[in-house]
């Protein structure tokens, strides 16, 4: 361990100082719980890489193409339109339904429609928000397990992830870190800006040594078996914001896998290489609090 530490507060109310042992939330960071979630259903035999969305859509949201698979999912690769506007102001970005009633995959179908396609599946690169929540509901549907549960039997616990859950966000336990917006110049908590318990494409709760042995169980094959380990992470889309496998950002050097995530009053960022052994996380509990450190860490550390 080269460094462990951590500056600010947890609760702005009370000054409590922000630890490393703090759960703190990482939006998109998310992600990657879902993709592997997902695999696992493809390493039992539940779902395939090639099985269509609307294979478990029935009729509902018409407007994602009768070709829309889970790889395509997966990879951003599946053309649907989004219900959240990555270049939207995150101070004033609210939820197009009350946050309060965001807390299964279900729930979600109602802001998942309307969205027209933006490419025919397979053909580029977006990243998609959307599609993330799509996979966690086809998850829970093809398994018949609710997809928290799911997240939690499938990767957490042969992750040993024992701090790292989907709190609801109106009831955060004590050793949670607050999110905070700088709204006309005062801070405010983030709680009616996100889902109030999170899902497939953010949400999730944890602490910098969880992230360390999700790493460690993803390329032990601990999650999932090291074939389907290393399909998500062969380069399915090489952008000028990065390289994308399977649920998995693949920055240089090659070998590399990372997650990352923003959100009103969430920065999170963990890039581990296994060449080296070396993990650097980095979570803040604003929207940009994350990224010097980040940056800082790289350029020191040769990343």
């Amino acid at each position: 361990m080269l460094l462990d530490a951590a500056w600010g507060v947890a609760d702005r109310r009370s000054h409590a100082p922000l630890t490393p042992a703090h759960r703190v939330a990482v939006a998109s960071g998310s992600k990657g719980f879902t993709a592997l979630a997902t695999l696992a259903l493809v390493a039992d035999g539940t779902l395939d890489l090639t099985t269509t969305a609307r294979s478990l859509l029935g009729d509902e949201l018409p407007l994602v193409a009768d070709d829309v698979t889970v790889e395509h999912l997966l990879s951003h690769r599946s053309g649907i339109g989004d219900y959240l506007d990555d270049d939207a102001e995150l101070p004033e970005y609210l939820m197009p339904v009350p946050v309060h009633r965001l807390v299964d995959p279900e729930d979600y179908l109602p802001i998942l429609e309307g969205h027209p396609t933006q490419f025919p599946a397979g053909t580029d690169f977006t990243y998609c928000n959307g599609g993330f929540v799509l996979l966690a509901l086809l998850a829970q549907r093809a398994s018949g397990v609710p997809f928290h549960e799911l997240v939690r039997t499938r990767v957490l616990e042969p992750a040993g992830m024992a701090s790292t859950g989907y709190p609801r966000s109106d009831a955060l336990p004590a050793d949670a870190a607050l999110g905070y917006v700088l709204v006309g110049g005062e801070w405010r908590s983030n709680v009616h800006h996100l889902p109030v318990v999170g899902g497939g494409d953010g949400g999730a709760y944890t602490t910098t040594a969880d992230v360390e042995r999700f790493w460690g169980a993803l390329l032990g094959g601990r999650i999932v078996p090291a074939g389907l380990v290393a399909q998500a992470r062969e380069v399915r889309s090489d952008t000028d914001d990065g390289r994308y496998g399977l649920g998995l950002w693949l920055p240089e050097p090659d070998g590399a896998v990372s997650l990352e995530g923003q959100d009103t009053g969430v920065s999170f960022w963990s890039q581990h290489d296994p060449a080296t052994g070396l993990t650097i996380t980095v979570a803040g509990t604003t929207a940009d609090a994350a990224w010097p450190v980040a940056r800082a860490l790289r350029e020191a550390l040769g990343g």
